[in-house]
């Protein structure tokens, strides 16, 4: 199925009412930056066309993941960096962490 980078920033846009993005004092647009993202997710959705179904899934799964991962890692480094306690997301996450040591 093909989309848009269009479509993708308005499918964006519709998820982050949900959850907000801080785009902070970056020196960019919201908009532009979406566009920028859309731009390349869609580039990668194309050079994955001749991938079998499974692995068009798995590399989207994979990509997925290494982006929570790398949005956990800067969470806590910006909260850790303010003095300020992480969110109960952050917190549940690294608890079955720490309950997967013991």
């Amino acid at each position: 199925m093909r989309i848009t980078p269009e479509v993708l920033q308005e499918l964006m846009r519709g998820v982050e009412q949900e959850d907000p993005i801080d785009f902070a004092d970056l020196p960019f647009s919201d908009d532009a930056l979406r566009e920028l993202i859309a731009d390349h997710l869609c580039e990668m959705a194309a050079a994955m066309e001749n991938f079998s179904e499974a692995d068009r899934h798995l590399t989207l799964l994979a990509v997925a993941a290494k982006l929570v991962l790398e949005n956990l890692v800067l969470h806590i480094q910006l909260l850790r960096q303010h003095g300020l306690p992480l969110s109960e997301g952050a917190q549940a996450l690294l608890q079955r962490l720490r309950d997967k040591k013991q």
